[in-house]
This record gives C-alpha cells, structure tokens and sequence, in this order.
C-alpha cells in the first residue's frame, strides 16, 4: 500500500474548511486544496476523516448550521470520487500500535496518532492541517505542512 510520492494527507479541518463556506479560514483551505490538485499532488483522507466530518458537521458548530444527513451523505460520495481513500486496516492498528509505544499520546490525541499511522500504512509523509501543533509530536516522522 504505497501512495505515489507526491502524495498529501488531509486533515479533518482542512476539509471543513475548504468545503463549508461558513466556515473559517474557508478561502485559504480551498485555494489550498485546488492549488495542490492543479499540481498534480494526489490527495488523500481516511475513513476516520470522513466520519469526523460527519460527526462535527452533524452538530450546530459556531460558524453554521447542522447540514442535513441526505446532504453530508452526497458531500463524502463526493469525496470519494476526488481523493484518494485509506482503510483502516491491519497494518495501520499495528503502527499505531509501535506509535503509542514511542510517542506520549492519550485520550483524543489517540484520533492523531491514527491519522499518522493510516499514514504510515500508505507511505504519505506529509500532512497539511490547521492544528500543526496536534502532530509536532510526529514531526521526525512525518513533515506538517501549516494551512496558516
């Protein structure tokens, strides 16, 4: 399972983000976004990214309005066809496994430690996100590019 070397991991917030026009930091993330696939870069999420997409954007957040489910259920379709996606699978449990061993992670920073485990299973090291000091704990196995 190696994604091509050019490949991007996006995170949960930059999805929000670029997708809800409500939402902040809206016009960064999008142009981010588009400025990556005019470039080639092969872009990819997790099924835990599309299901936190669901669950943030499922319940009223300070920028909006819950979105209705018929109209999420088209959004992440959608994201399907446009990124690449990365299963949870076996490899990726045993990564996180030697993850939690290496690096101090608890409680909802586990969510983080799986994001660079999918990583690690896909061979993607690069990470944009908007919360770069959520992964700086990763930094020497992973290279977090900054939304800001």
């Amino acid at each position: 399972m190696n994604a091509a070397s050019n490949a991007l991991f996006l995170d949960t917030n930059i999805l929000i983000y670029a997708n809800v026009v409500q939402a902040p930091f809206h016009a960064q993330a999008l142009h981010a976004v588009q400025t990556y696939e005019q470039q080639g870069i092969e872009l990819w999420l997790s099924r835990q990214v599309l299901r936190e997409y669901l669950a943030t954007l499922s319940r009223p957040q300070t920028f909006g309005m819950v979105i209705p489910a018929a109209i999420l259920s088209q959004q992440v379709q959608l994201f399907e066809r446009r990124f690449q996606i990365a299963n949870d699978v076996a490899e990726t449990t045993a990564h996180l496994l030697t993850l939690i061993q290496q690096v101090t992670v608890g409680g909802k920073q586990m969510h983080d430690a799986n994001i660079v485990a999918t990583m690690q299973s896909y061979g993607i090291y690069q990470l944009l996100t908007n919360n770069p000091t959520d992964f700086n704990r990763f930094a020497h196995l992973i290279t977090v590019i900054p939304l800001m």
